[in-house]
């Protein structure tokens, strides 16, 4: 059995810049040139791989960068929108209290007395914090605030995350 890595999303293609083959790439990691440190990056699937040659900063979350092959506008043009991943293990350790979404997907969710809830779907923002998605044993998918009143405990050794249901939730 082959071992598929956990991926991360770290940036996505925008548009291309100039006629050279530069490309635009929004970045997700806090400092957007480390884009470039973690070696190619690849695709969802991680089928296909893009190998940054040279980075430079345009604003903001945003770099240009020069990807190995591609040698025009119309080159670059085609990967526009198309999101970047890197293996998980790639990644540096998380500060105390940060988390990568991708630990935490996948995490059984359990109450304070180990009753199990469900599973971690996924970590959502739409604006006005971090909101847990559980799938649940049973009926509808749970949607909680991921602050430490709802997430005291967090044990990746053990693959679970202690969940205190807000009452209205219950």
């Amino acid at each position: 059995m082959t071992h598929t890595p956990r991926l991360v999303l770290v940036g996505r293609f925008g548009a291309p810049q100039g006629v050279r083959g530069e490309i635009r790439i929004k970045s997700y990691t806090a400092d957007p040139l480390a884009i470039g440190d973690y070696g190619p990056l690849s695709d969802e699937t991680g089928a296909r791989t893009f190998e940054i040659e040279r980075l430079r900063p345009l604003k903001e979350d945003m770099v240009v960068a020069k990807v190995k092959g591609l040698f025009d506008r119309d080159a670059a043009g085609v990967l526009t929108g198309a999101s970047l991943f890197v293996a998980r293990e790639k990644l540096p350790p998380p500060d105390e209290d940060e988390f990568y979404i991708a630990d935490l997907v996948g995490l059984a969710a359990v109450s304070p007395e180990r009753e199990q809830i469900g599973v971690v779907k996924n970590v959502l923002n739409f604006g006005a914090g971090d909101i847990l998605e559980i799938a649940p044993t049973a009926g509808e998918t749970l949607m909680l605030p991921f602050t430490k009143e709802v997430a005291p405990s967090i044990d990746f050794a053990a693959g679970r995350i202690i969940v205190v249901r807000p009452a209205e939730t219950e």
